[in-house]
């Protein structure tokens, strides 16, 4: 079979696919929305994933979509999905203190609009998301197969991929979405800078008993930041950093022991608080992948890189990633170009890399700087922060590149159809 008839969508041949994604979890089904948005309803897109055979509702963590992340989910069908799943986040305070200090002083506030009526973030339950995603992306003709990718072998004119039990398929593109570990980036030789952190992240969903009227809280504590993130009907998402050796002790800890370590923490503002999801434990770490790209294949999402989530800003990246690869690629389908060629993709990559190595950056020194006993490093700290708050502008510009609308923004980001 020749180049063209492998780069140009709309084949019905069972065996191909015009663009294959293994893994379906947020990002994965996110790009086979915007590619069969961009490439056409005629486009064969194929996600891989035993997951897909799962129930995906026992996870409990929730995650700050940021405004251009929701503009893409906009685009793509999906928000509307989410309804009132969907709390906005409209204030955010900043906070610098010893865990037992009684006073809590808030450095840094910041308005959560990036324009009048446009909140720079939402939080949203990860299941549910996960769910709308799935369903808009069956209902849009995205095939989705319950199998794992076992192989790959790239040629000039695609990309033959195992699956399943024993079976096979060919794309011109194949993706990687599987995640931090991915099995894919080590099948394609790409090697990643890498180091743990020393630290995990207790994650579960609280109830309390006052409104806490869409305010986003992060305290630095010595051991990692105890961040509360509005949800509806006075709840929160709870992402607690401690070392990694006493977040397993806390979560082993009998009910009313882990009581008092979260009310200690959380405080007494929205009065009394109870966990209502068991809290789930995940090691933090930084990795990034030495190449985006090789030959007919690329990484998107936490198989590209994968940072702290003192920011928030994971699944804003890799959500970036897609918008970035979905306008390359159709793109240059539109110009009748080999949308997999090393020119496009190579495009891909230097639209990433440098936003990724300077986002991954910028949270490993905010991590380094605030996770630490240092009495004259928190002086500093705290007054670099009182003084942020002080610059509405420069406050402002900090609301716009947290809301991933800064720098080179992808179509879909800024809300537009490709």
């Amino acid at each position: 079979m020749d180049v063209n008839s492998q780069t140009q969508p709309g084949q019905t041949n069972p065996g191909h696919a015009d663009v294959a994604i293994a893994g379906a979890g947020l990002a994965g089904l996110s790009l086979a929305l915007a590619l069969k948005d961009g490439l056409g309803s005629d486009a064969r897109i194929v996600v891989l994933d035993p997951g897909l055979a799962r129930d995906a509702s026992g996870d409990v963590r929730a995650s700050a979509i940021a405004a251009g992340a929701r503009r893409l989910l906009t685009v793509l069908g999906v928000w509307d999905r989410l309804g009132a799943h969907a709390e906005p986040i409209k204030t955010m305070e900043v906070t610098d203190s010893r865990t037992r200090d009684v006073a809590r002083p808030v450095y840094l506030t910041f308005d959560g609009e990036v324009q009048p009526g446009e909140a720079f973030a939402h939080m949203v339950p990860n299941a549910r998301l996960q769910a709308a995603l799935t369903e808009t992306a069956r209902q849009a003709g995205v095939t989705l197969l319950a199998a794992p990718v076992h192989g790959f072998s790239t040629g000039r004119s695609g990309v033959d991929v195992s699956f399943g039990a024993g079976e096979s398929l060919r794309a011109s593109l194949l993706v990687a979405c599987d995640g931090a570990r991915s099995r894919l980036r080590e099948m394609a030789g790409i090697r990643t800078v890498s180091w743990a952190y020393g630290q995990s992240a207790i994650t579960f969903t609280v109830e309390h008993e006052r409104p806490h009227e869409g305010r986003a809280e992060e305290h630095f504590l010595p051991a990692g930041p105890f961040a509360t993130l509005p949800l509806p009907d006075n709840r929160c998402s709870i992402v607690w950093t401690e070392k990694a050796e006493d977040a397993a002790r806390i979560v082993a800890l009998p009910d009313m022991l882990f009581q008092e370590e979260l009310e200690q923490r959380f405080g007494l503002s929205l009065g009394w608080v109870k966990p209502v999801s068991k809290p789930q434990v995940h090691p933090l770490g930084f990795a990034m992948a030495r190449s985006f790209i090789a030959e007919r294949f690329a990484l998107v999402g936490d198989a590209a890189h994968v940072i702290h989530p003192i920011a928030g800003q994971g699944l804003n990246m890799g959500l970036r990633d897609v918008a970035a690869l979905a306008e390359a690629v159709t793109d240059a389908a539109r110009v009748g170009l080999d949308f997999a060629g090393p020119e496009v993709l190579e495009r891909y990559q230097r639209w990433r890399r440098f936003d990724t190595l300077a986002m991954g950056v910028a949270t490993d020194g905010l991590n380094r700087l605030f996770s630490n006993h240092s009495d004259a490093l928190r002086l500093m700290r705290d007054v670099g922060l009182g003084l942020v708050d002080r610059l509405p502008r420069l406050k402002g510009l900090f609301i716009k590149d947290a809301a991933g609308l800064t720098g080179a923004v992808p179509k879909l980001m800024r809300g537009e159809v490709l």
